[in-house]
């Protein structure tokens, strides 16, 4: 396991915005628990940051790569 770190981190479906100017920093070995009400955004935000679902707004870096969506598409 690596530090994963988003930056102003959206996701948007159709009109839906699900994830809205994420900021989270995960260092190695911790665990992260993310609570809310049903619908506000966890599962999008851990598929983003576990990488299998992309992101419509920000940046992700991780243990491989580094991705970059542009933000106009995330308001």
């Amino acid at each position: 396991m690596a530090q994963v770190s988003l930056r102003k981190v959206g996701k948007r479906f159709d009109d839906t915005e699900a994830v809205r100017g994420l900021d989270l920093d995960i260092a190695d070995k911790d665990v992260v628990v993310l609570v809310g009400p049903s619908g506000c955004g966890q599962s999008t935000t851990r598929r983003i940051s576990a990488r299998p679902e992309e992101h419509s707004a920000g940046e992700v870096r991780g243990p491989a790569t580094t991705s970059v969506r542009g933000r106009e598409q995330c308001a």
